[in-house]
């Protein structure tokens, strides 16, 4: 019978086992994690070149993105990429471009902080000027301080994905007023 080492007592992170053919390496680019994290975080590994089927590791979350031009979320269980998308209005491609440590979009992790990125401008040309949402702000409230109605709002807008989600500091496009 084969002795297992004992794993940290804390993981900042997730205890794997590996598998026929893992190496840290494979394993680093796998998760998203820096290599020597995962080595620094394992110390019972006494030849970190040598792993065995079985054995159990600690795999640190991979590190968030060092700047963020929206806000952080830390993953909880059972989220998808897609599901933080929906729930924030943000385009999935702009969350994978915000967090170039995610190697797997299918592959994220409860505890995991990701950064939700502002949505972008609108790609269109603007019929009437841009403005900067506010904190606390409604599409609603905004409508109605330029006398429009929310639904020429949104059809200016069509990186807004849900009329309720938005963000301060977002730059959204006001349509002219029609007389």
């Amino acid at each position: 019978m084969e002795r297992q080492l004992p794993i940290p007592s804390e993981c900042d992170g997730f205890i794997y086992t590996v598998m026929r053919g893992d190496t840290l390496f494979i394993l680093s680019a796998r998760f998203g994690t820096p290599l020597n994290q995962i080595i620094a975080a394992n110390p019972q590994l006494a030849d970190p070149d040598v792993i065995v089927p079985g054995q159990r590791i600690c795999i640190p979350l991979p590190p968030p993105p060092e700047r963020c031009s929206g806000f952080f979320y830390t993953i909880q269980s059972g989220d998808t990429l897609g599901q933080i998308s929906q729930r924030f209005g943000v385009r999935l491609v702009d969350i994978a471009i915000a967090n170039p440590q995610i190697i797997n979009p299918d592959v994220i992790f409860a505890g995991q902080v990701i950064c939700i990125p502002i949505p972008p401008p609108p790609s269109i040309e603007c019929s009437g000027f841009l403005y900067t949402v506010q904190s606390g702000e409604t599409l609603s409230q905004i409508a109605q301080r330029f006398g429009v109605t929310v639904q020429q709002i949104f059809a200016a807008n069509p990186q807004i994905i849900d009329v309720n989600r938005i963000f301060a500091g977002q730059q959204i496009c006001i349509p002219a007023a029609r007389s």
